[in-house]
């Protein structure tokens, strides 16, 4: 389904419930808050459900857009969702009927009735974009959570992803008089002293390899501890590894619970294909940024990663 079809979907249908990832970032907030805010300047009916795991830096754009206990949808989207794995527990009642799903994950397993699927774009945020701009709907409350998905999921635009329809994107939703100053500097100029802790130990913990050109982090409960730090100061974690200078590609391994480690792996895609390598571990997501789960203890994820890693790069 092209953006243009999507928005004809969106007009012909009412009574919404939106479904985000599970431990979402940016791009799926920014997308399942702007969506429900263009569908209510439509007139429709439109709630999220109520995300689980949201950290406290998404917390004010999810406020009185959360469905309320026993709302019942007529139609159900999804936003940024590449697998059914990805939804969070609540969201398990709505597999097997949702009516569309709107992603730019090129590792999208088309689960939906309908997909919009834009896989050369660097967020799904641009994609509302291109549906707000199809359906003369855009405003500021519209604008803020689109930016924030656009600008999370590129890095501030620095990101290898970025191209010149993001920048274009970003452009559009700035002149809806958004306060993009307090969205950056919140988002990117921001951290609390437990992050800072949090990075100076991933450092000290940083294993390296392949000429220093791959690097592993790993962010074990118990470095958490130390640091001080909760879920709230791992926001993005994995982009700090790679500006270490002369590296190509990161693995940041972050045990959830014992017995069970997210892997979130950047590269360089002209060298090693992120989501490649993720997909040896039942992950996926894209060639330069990429994820997966993987159930073990911190150095079996280590030892999991470095030997996918290593299929990949040895067949270059």
């Amino acid at each position: 389904m092209t953006h243009q079809e999507a928005a004809q979907f969106l007009t012909e249908h009412d009574n919404y419930l939106i479904l985000t990832h599970k431990r979402p970032d940016g791009d799926t907030i920014g997308c399942g808050v702007g969506l429900c805010h263009l569908l209510r300047k439509m007139g429709k009916t439109a709630w999220l459900l109520p995300s689980l795991d949201a950290t406290a830096l998404f917390q004010e754009y999810l406020e009185g857009v959360q469905a309320p206990e026993g709302y019942t949808p007529d139609t159900v989207v999804s936003v940024d969702v590449a697998t059914l794995g990805l939804l969070p527990p609540n969201a398990q009642p709505y597999v097997g009927r949702i009516d569309l799903a709107i992603d730019h994950h090129p590792s999208q397993e088309f689960f939906a009735k309908e997909t919009c699927l834009e896989a050369d774009k660097a967020a799904c945020g641009e994609i509302l974009w291109e549906i707000a701009q199809d359906l003369g709907v855009m405003d500021e409350t519209i604008a803020t959570p689109l930016y924030v998905a656009v600008s999370t999921d590129t890095g501030c635009f620095v990101y290898a992803n970025t191209t010149p329809h993001t920048h274009r994107v970003a452009a559009g939703l700035m002149e809806q008089g958004i306060d993009f100053k307090r969205l950056n500097k919140k988002h990117f100029r921001t951290k609390s002293v437990a992050r800072m802790r949090l990075e100076s130990l991933l450092l000290q913990g940083l294993y390296l390899c392949h000429d220093n050109t791959v690097a592993v982090a790993t962010l074990s409960l118990d470095v958490m501890a130390k640091a001080g730090a909760t879920n709230d100061d791992t926001e993005d974690i994995a982009a700090f590894v790679g500006q270490l200078e002369g590296l190509r590609h990161s693995a940041t391994i972050r045990e959830l619970k014992p017995g069970e480690c997210k892997i979130s792996m950047r590269t360089n895609a002209d060298y090693l294909d992120a989501c490649a390598v993720c997909a040896h571990l039942g992950g996926g997501g894209h060639k330069a940024a990429a994820g997966c789960t993987v159930m073990g203890s911190v150095e079996e994820a280590k030892a999991a990663i470095l030997q996918a890693i290593d299929q990949e790069l040895n067949r270059k």
